[in-house]
């Protein structure tokens, strides 16, 4: 094995023959398990459950991971629906994020629209093949699969950040999948896609309530409050950069229309290329809920609830994943400089740990995206299982890089010190 002696160098080389033999171990332990991945991937994705709700999603992969003689900490952190699996002594220590929440959608319920169940299977694989390699080679390092709950809205992982899930960590990988068509001509992933930043708040609108037919002059409308800071956004909206984004929610609103409504509550997020700029607009939106409220008389209390910061490429572990996914038949975008307009919570940890988040393609519909319920049905197709134990394997092949090469490590370290003196 040769190490990389220049901490940004685009040339990481390592013997081919050293590569194929770890590769070898790595296919072996998924083909042993294939059958029961497929059950668990279905599993999840035929039962698709909201945010902190994933008790179907949690009590499978836990159970399966226990019947590969895993030792596996249910309910950890204290959130009843993420877990923890780590496999190996000493050295450094790789994280994959498991994710398994869906998305809410009026008909038919709750769908995989994300394909959240395919990230699961990809940090099962990578966790797998990489702990087999440390098993087979019985080397210093170790391996922890996390199980992350609620990244749709929830911020799950800045709730495991808070509880101390990622410290001493060296770094920590996942996947996500995303349409073939948007890869870009001849790929069929992308190991480094930016992704924006969100913050967000929460405001509840107190008016007075009366009769609205009998004497609605000595009510209050936290109705009128809601809809005045509604079309002040709208506004608002027009004077927004191209790459910024504003999303509101209705929380609470009248269930009647005969009384003068005293309570409305609403959500609001925004989105910029950087975690100041989503900020400094959400202090403009903060405004047009105080103007909303001003002129309807209302009372308003708001705070802010958790944020999730844009993610920082790791330009090492990008070219790492590119390289070993050619040994599994992929062509990999290394790192695109465009933003994707979404978040992810992922982005909070690559503010404290080195981090990949790599998207890997599955066939859908050409005018189909992610959120869209043609997605989730794309999420649950054989091709895209086989996409997600792919993209977890190229994974393993990292975290063999980043638990075995002091040079490949070195390189990570300074990537990720350089970016944050950037910022």
């Amino acid at each position: 094995m040769t190490s990389l002696t220049a901490s940004n160098s685009a040339e990481i080389s390592i013997a081919s023959a050293e590569e194929t033999r770890i590769r070898g171990i790595i296919d072996a332990s998924i083909a042993q398990v294939a059958e029961e991945l497929k059950r668990v991937n279905r599993t999840i994705w035929e039962n698709p459950e909201l945010c902190y709700e994933e008790v179907i999603a949690h009590n499978t992969q836990v159970e399966f991971l226990k019947s590969r003689g895993f030792q596996v900490k249910p309910q950890s952190y204290g959130i009843k629906t993420s877990y923890e699996a780590e496999f190996g002594s000493g050295g450094r220590l790789v994280v994959f994020n498991a994710e398994y929440d869906a998305l809410p959608f009026a008909d038919p319920g709750p769908l995989h629209a994300c394909g959240h169940n395919l990230i699961a299977t990809s940090a099962l694989v990578a966790f797998l093949g990489a702990a087999a390699v440390l098993k087979a080679l019985a080397i210093p390092g170790r391996v922890r699969i996390l199980g992350t709950p609620a990244e749709e809205g929830g911020a799950g992982k800045s709730k495991l950040l808070e509880a101390g899930a990622y410290k001493n960590v060296d770094a920590c990988l996942m996947g996500h999948p995303a349409p073939q068509q948007i890869q870009g001509e001849g790929y069929t992933g992308t190991a480094g896609h930016r992704t924006i930043a969100r913050a967000a708040l929460k405001a509840d609108f107190y008016g007075k309530p009366a009769h609205a037919s009998g004497n609605p002059w000595d009510g209050i409308n936290a109705l009128d409050a809601l809809v005045a800071t509604y079309n002040n956004v709208s506004m608002l909206r027009q004077q927004i950069r191209p790459e910024q984004r504003i999303h509101a929610a209705f929380l609470k609103v009248p269930q009647v229309m005969n009384v003068i409504p005293d309570h409305t509550r609403v959500q609001f997020g925004t989105r910029s290329p950087t975690w100041s700029a989503a900020n400094n607009l959400l202090e403009r939106v903060t405004d047009c809920l105080k103007a909303g409220a001003l002129a309807s008389g209302c009372e308003i209390e708001y705070s802010r609830i958790d944020g999730y910061l844009d993610l920082r490429l790791n330009q090492t572990l990008c070219k790492r994943y590119t390289h070993h996914m050619e040994s599994f038949g992929e062509r990999i975008r290394c790192m695109t400089e465009e933003y994707m307009s979404a978040s992810t919570d992922m982005g909070n940890v690559s503010y404290v740990v080195p981090g990949l988040h790599q998207f890997f393609g599955i066939p859908s519909p050409d005018d189909v995206g992610g959120h869209h319920p043609a997605f989730a049905k794309a999420a649950g197709t054989s091709e895209a299982y086989e996409s997600a134990v792919r993209a977890g394997k190229g994974m393993a092949m990292v975290a063999w890089d980043v638990l075995t090469d002091d040079g490949i490590m070195k390189a990570v370290i300074d990537d990720f010190e350089m970016d944050k003196k950037s910022r």
